[in-house]
C-alpha cells in the first residue's frame, strides 16, 4: 500500500501544480510594484465601433489563411470574415484586440484596434456584394450591436479612419442599404442647402473624419456616401454634409 501510496500522491502534487500554472498563464497581468487587492467589481473591455473591410483576395479559404498567419506585410488578422454565401467565421473572440484596423482614427479614438470589432468582407475588389452576404452582414451587425451595446450609428469603413492609406470596403459597398436597416450614418431627407459660412471641413471631423490629407478623406467620404471617386468638394457634397451634421427641428 505504501508503494502504491507514494507514486499516486506525487502525481496528484504535479497535477495540482500543472492546474495552479495553467490558471496562472490564463489570469490577467498584474503589475508587481502594487499588492494584488482583487475587486469583483469589473468587466471585459468592450469595443465602440465595428469596422467594415474587403479581403481583395480570390476566395474565403485564402482569407481564412491569409487572416491566421501573415501576409507580405506581416501579421494580420480579424473578428469575423463573411463568405460570399452569408456564412460567418469568427476568427478572434469579441473581447480580444484583432489586428485589423492599422494606423488611423475615428473622432477621438486613435488605437482603433482596441476599441472596435473588425469584420473582414469575402470581395475581390472589384465585384458587386451578393444579398446573401449583405443579408448575412445586417444580421451580424443586429447580434454585435445589441450583445456588446455597440451605437448602431458606429459602424464605418476601413478608408473612413484611414483614407491616406485603405479604400475598403469600396465604392461599390451598398452603405445605402446598411442604413435602412438602422446601422452607421445615412444624410436625412429635406435637411435643405447648408446656411451661409457652413463649413464642410468642420462637419467632417464631427462626423468622425480626419482632415489631416483633405483630397483622400474626400475621396473616403465619396466612396461612402456617394460610390463615386472624386477628391474635390462639390454642392452635392456639401448638401450631404449639412443633412448628417444638422440639428434635428424642435417643436415650438
Amino acid at each position: 500500500m505504501t508503494m502504491l501510496f507514494r507514486p499516486l500522491r506525487r502525481s496528484a502534487i504535479l497535477l495540482t501544480l500543472v492546474m495552479l500554472l495553467g490558471a496562472c498563464a490564463h489570469s490577467a497581468p498584474r503589475n508587481p510594484l502594487a499588492t494584488w487587492v482583487p475587486s469583483k467589481n469589473f468587466d471585459e473591455r468592450r469595443p465602440v465601433v465595428i469596422v467594415l473591410h474587403y479581403t481583395e483576395q480570390d476566395s474565403v479559404e485564402q482569407s481564412l489563411d491569409t487572416l491566421r498567419s501573415r501576409n507580405s506585410g506581416g501579421r494580420v488578422s480579424s473578428h469575423y470574415l463573411l463568405g460570399k454565401d452569408g456564412k460567418i467565421y469568427q476568427l478572434v473572440s469579441d473581447t480580444q484586440r484583432a489586428w485589423h484596423a492599422g494606423a488611423g482614427s475615428w473622432g477621438a479614438i486613435t488605437d482603433v484596434n482596441n476599441a472596435s470589432i473588425g469584420i473582414e468582407i469575402d470581395n475581390d475588389g472589384k465585384s458587386a456584394f451578393p444579398d446573401a452576404q449583405i443579408d448575412s452582414l445586417i444580421v451580424l451587425l443586429r447580434d454585435l450591436t445589441q450583445r456588446l451595446r455597440i451605437p448602431p450609428t458606429q459602424v464605418i469603413g476601413h478608408s473612413d479612419l484611414a483614407p491616406t492609406r485603405k479604400i475598403d470596403p469600396g465604392p461599390l459597398f451598398p452603405w445605402k442599404r446598411l442604413a435602412d436597416a438602422g446601422f452607421g450614418v445615412w444624410p436625412t431627407e429635406g435637411a435643405g442647402d447648408p446656411p451661409p459660412g457652413f463649413d464642410p471641413w468642420l462637419a467632417l471631423r464631427a462626423i468622425g473624419y480626419s482632415t489631416d490629407n483633405r483630397p483622400d478623406t474626400v475621396r473616403a467620404f465619396h466612396h461612402r456616401f456617394r460610390g463615386m471617386e472624386g477628391s474635390e468638394l462639390d454642392a452635392e457634397d456639401l448638401r450631404i454634409l449639412h443633412a448628417l451634421t444638422a440639428l434635428p427641428a424642435t417643436s415650438p
